[in-house]
């Protein structure tokens, strides 16, 4: 009987591992989704539609309550009244309050009360910052789920978050889900949000936050396949007051566009491709994507300078340089046809010397080239010499082209008249 009952001593312990696990279930039931719903919509009544009211009590409740296991679900209710089904709608026999932003009033002014009671909300509790970016993010792909007052204050709050740093403009990747593009509702959104947000800031502040996200280039995925031009995007977002984004994607377009034609270009050089396929090829993407001649002038500049491993030594470039350059004139000179085109060129030169110091001594080796080969003529570099010139390096330069301005001013009148028409 002895050994019987000590053959039960060591049964003791599961008693107390039962009671252990009571505990976690208790634990469990109190931390329950449906209850903290329940103790934040009850606190949420009692403060009413006093926003700072809000902000003190979510404030307060954050150390009695899991906000940290419960973001998802606290956000819910801020937002929409009361947790959300899949989709975007609340459940019929779910407990709901109107302190939300979907029962708000549909005003700028409203929303940029709200935005503090989140701003307040995660700077207390910086742990919320992750979750609600994801809620964010979910609400967006729920749009369609969501009256079109439900959406415009959603996107109004969302544009003064961006603003003031409390979202990552990488949340807008939710929209551009396949079905809110298809049926229009990503575009629709998307003006009510940039209007907000440019309303905070301004187009520069936007630019700079779209560019750390590489979200820069991808507005135009704002619309379906069929519609992703400069010119539909342009006049959908002109049409909706938002001229100050239709030109910053037409210059995004178009830095696209010169940074792809200067790649191109780099590559028909290193080949050896013909001038004449050349200057067609270019030719071609100045009038498909409107780019200058001015502009073209710099990226072949550009281009040219950048096939050559230059010598280190001064005395040495400057020879290098010419011998270069000379294979290069005709296609300079196709691209100087207006009188500003050269100026652009003779800048240019000019940047590109001073910049490289072993080239200092070769402008004016450079510019009488230039002038030979018919690439520039007198006009654009008297207009240089005299008041169109860089600071960089001005004394220098001016220096160096002093006799040959001298000799250009004395050259025959009859000839720099009929140039002088190339300048106009």
């Amino acid at each position: 009987r002895v050994s019987f009952m000590n053959n039960q001593k060591p049964q003791k312990p599961t008693l107390s591992g039962q009671r252990f696990k009571t505990r976690k279930r208790d634990e469990k039931e109190r931390f329950d989704p449906t209850q903290f719903q329940d103790c934040i919509i009850q606190g949420l009544t009692e403060t009413g539609t006093d926003l700072e009211a809000v902000a003190k009590f979510l404030d307060a409740s954050g150390a009695k309550l899991d906000y940290r296991r419960y973001a998802e679900t606290l956000f819910d209710i801020l937002v929409a009244g009361g947790m959300l089904a899949p989709g975007g709608t609340l459940a019929d026999d779910m407990t709901r309050t109107n302190v939300c932003v979907f029962a708000a009033q549909e005003d700028l002014e409203t929303m940029q009360a709200f935005a503090q009671v989140f701003n307040k909300l995660i700077r207390r509790y910086k742990y919320l910052e992750k979750g609600f970016e994801d809620e964010v993010k979910k609400l967006l792909l729920f749009l369609k789920g969501f009256s079109e007052s439900e959406r415009n204050k959603l996107a109004m709050l969302t544009g003064i978050l961006l603003a003031n740093g409390t979202l990552n403009a990488s949340i807008l990747n939710s929209l551009y889900n396949e079905n809110l593009v298809k049926e229009g509702v990503s575009a629709a959104f998307a003006v009510k949000l940039f209007k907000s947000w440019i309303n905070e800031k301004d187009i520069n502040a936007v630019a700079v936050s779209l560019r750390k996200v590489n979200m820069d280039n991808r507005l135009m995925e704002l619309f379906p396949a069929n519609k992703q031009s400069v010119e539909h995007f342009s006049k959908y977002f002109t049409e909706a007051g938002l001229k100050e984004l239709s030109e910053y994607v037409r210059n995004q377009q178009s830095i696209g566009a010169r940074k792809e034609l200067q790649k191109e270009l780099q590559e028909q050089m290193s080949r050896g491709d013909p001038f004449k396929d050349i200057i067609l090829y270019v030719k071609e993407e100045m009038k498909k994507n409107n780019i200058s001649e001015q502009t073209v002038v710099a990226i072949i500049w550009s281009s040219v300078m950048s096939t050559v491993e230059w010598n280190k030594k001064e005395e040495l470039v400057a020879e290098q340089a010419i011998k270069h350059l000379k294979q290069y004139s005709p296609l300079l000179a196709a691209f100087t046809t207006q009188g500003q085109s050269e100026l652009t060129l003779l800048l240019k030169i000019q940047e590109y010397c001073y910049d490289n110091i072993h080239f200092m001594k070769a402008f004016q080796k450079i510019v009488v080239l230039f002038y030979k080969a018919e690439v520039l003529s007198e006009e654009p570099i008297l207009k240089w010499y005299k008041d169109a010139h860089l600071a960089k390096g001005k004394s220098v330069f001016l220096e160096q082209m002093k006799k040959f301005v001298e000799w250009l001013k004395n050259a025959e009148e009859g000839k720099a008249s009929s140039l002088a028409l190339k300048w106009s």
